[in-house]
């Protein structure tokens, strides 16, 4: 069964999650204190995490930046900050998506599934992507650079694996957004900068005669492959 780590201190705003999210058959695991969040996630290995900002003990940020130091997992940051500017720094530190408050129940437990399945379908397939010293194992859930496993939140590696998945062709803001968010998003397509710009960091050691993402102004980006 698929759990959830809700990390939510407002009692009704959690009591409310857990109906809505049991009820469509997930298991629940509450927390309300941020200061026991990364105990109860490593306790528990939840398959995505609902996560507040404003909590006791520790905020939602240094979380986030914790559970992304050592795991992949899903997180979806539940917040009243809605402006803009919080999504897109969410966005930048690794989340994998965003619902400001109020939300309608429906809605969170619509991108809750949503996120599942893009997780899913990144780890799902068989299929290994080499790209010189750059190995893509999608079956295992990993990326190698070197040999060196590097660790992406889903939301990036889908957004790697549909690149590589089609080398050397390029793809609008627009046409990423689709394919790796989906149609329902709502937020800023700069959510795709971002991603590129978080893979772009960790593949600083790629070697440019092997491959890069390169942008092409005015039109969007590809994975530029490079045969020796």
């Amino acid at each position: 069964m698929v759990k959830i780590l809700v990390i939510e201190d407002e009692f009704a705003i959690s009591k409310v999650l857990k109906a809505y999210l049991t009820k469509v058959g997930y298991n629940i695991v509450q927390c309300y204190n941020g200061g026991e969040a990364m105990n109860l996630f490593k306790e528990h290995c939840p398959n995505l995490v609902l996560l507040d900002i404003m909590l006791p003990g520790k905020n939602g940020w240094i979380i986030l930046q914790e559970i992304r130091e050592e795991s992949t997992c899903p997180v979806i940051m539940l917040t009243a900050l809605g402006d803009v500017n919080y999504r897109l720094e969410g966005f930048d530190q690794g989340a994998d998506d965003y619902i400001a408050k109020p939300f309608i129940a429906d809605e969170v437990v619509a991108r809750v599934k949503a996120v599942l399945r893009r997780s899913a379908a990144s780890g799902d397939t068989s299929l290994k992507k080499q790209f010189g010293q750059l190995e893509i194992d999608l079956q295992a859930h990993r990326v190698l650079l070197a040999g060196k496993e590097i660790v992406l939140t889903p939301r990036d590696l889908s957004v790697l694996l549909f690149l590589a998945e089609h080398p050397n062709q390029t793809f609008t803001r627009d046409q990423l957004i689709e394919q790796v968010w989906g149609w329902g998003y709502d937020g800023s397509d700069r959510a795709v900068d971002l991603a590129v710009k978080r893979l772009r960091k960790v593949l600083v050691g790629w070697d440019e005669s092997e491959g890069e993402i390169k942008t092409l102004r005015g039109l969007g980006y590809q994975l530029s492959v490079y045969k020796k």
